[in-house]
C-alpha cells in the first residue's frame, strides 16, 4: 500500500539509473571474455546479464560456456575489467543520466535520506558520486563488495535498511521498508527490492517500460522528474 504513506529515503541502483556506463560495462565484460577465448552477443548481454554484479556475470559465462573455473581465476577476470573501467574513466569521465544529479540534490535539500544499492564496485561508485559533488548527500553505500548474494537477492537492500538506521546521524525513528523508494532499471533489481519489501520505481533506461511492469510505478526517465509529481503518481498508482 502506497497511498497515505510517507517516503523517507531513497535507495538507488547505480549503473543505469545515476550513471549511463551500462554500454561500457558490457563492451569490457566481452573485451575480457575475449582475451578467455570467449564471446558474448551484445542481445545475449542484456537479455541475461545485465543487472547483476561482475562476479555473477562472468560466472555465468564461464558456466554458460562449459569452462571450469576457480575463485581466484573469477576475481582476476574481475579485477581485469575494473582495470580497463578505470581506464575509460580517466579518459572520459563518468555520464551521468539527464535529470539524475538533479533528482539527488532536490531530494536529500527535501529531507529524504539517501542510499546506493549496487552491484558495481565501491570505488566506481565513490568516484562517480564525488565527481558529480553530490557523494556527502548519500548515507548508505552498499557495493559489491559488501554482500555474499548480489541482486536478485534483496542482502543489498536489507542491509542497506540497516546502515540507514544504524549509521549515524541516527534517524528519529526507525526507517520501514514501506518507507524506502528503491530506483531501479532491470527485473532483477526490482525483484531484489521487492524481496526486502520496498516500494519500487522502475526507471526504462535500459529496457522498455512493459519489462518493468512489476514496479509501483514506471518512468521513462528521470529527466524532469520531480518529487512532487513522482510522490503524487505513486499514489496515483496505488490507487488504481
Amino acid at each position: 500500500m502506497i497511498a497515505g504513506q510517507v517516503l523517507r529515503a531513497i535507495l538507488f541502483d547505480f549503473n543505469g539509473v545515476l550513471v549511463d556506463d551500462e554500454a561500457l560495462h558490457q563492451a569490457l565484460f566481452a573485451r575480457v571474455l575475449r582475451e578467455e577465448g570467449l564471446s558474448l552477443r551484445d542481445e545475449d548481454f542484456f537479455a541475461n546479464h545485465l543487472g547483476l554484479d561482475d562476479r555473477r556475470c562472468f560466472a555465468a559465462a564461464l558456466q554458460e560456456s562449459s569452462r571450469p573455473f576457480e575463485q581466484p581465476h573469477l576475481m582476476r577476470l574481475i579485477a581485469r575489467k575494473a582495470s580497463y573501467y578505470q581506464e575509460s574513466i580517466r579518459s572520459h569521465g563518468f555520464q551521468f543520466f539527464p535529470g539524475a544529479i538533479e533528482l539527488v540534490r532536490e531530494a536529500a535539500g527535501s529531507g529524504l535520506t539517501l542510499g546506493v544499492v549496487t552491484g558495481a564496485l565501491r570505488a566506481e561508485v565513490e568516484g562517480a558520486l564525488r565527481h558529480a559533488g553530490i557523494a556527502a548527500l548519500f548515507k548508505a553505500i552498499v557495493a559489491a563488495e559488501d554482500v555474499n548474494e548480489g541482486k536478485p537477492s534483496p542482502e543489498g537492500y536489507l542491509r542497506a535498511l540497516d546502515e540507514l538506521n544504524g549509521l549515524p546521524p541516527f534517524p528519529p525513528r526507525l526507517f520501514h521498508p514501506h518507507e524506502v523508494l528503491a530506483v531501479e532499471d532491470s527485473l532483477w533489481g526490482l525483484e531484489a527490492a521487492t524481496g526486502a519489501g520496498l516500494v519500487t520505481l522502475g526507471v526504462a533506461h535500459s529496457y522498455p517500460a512493459a519489462a518493468l511492469e512489476s514496479a509501483h510505478l514506471v518512468v521513462p526517465d528521470l529527466a524532469g522528474l520531480r518529487l512532487e509529481s513522482l510522490f503524487e503518481a505513486l499514489a496515483e498508482a496505488s490507487r488504481a
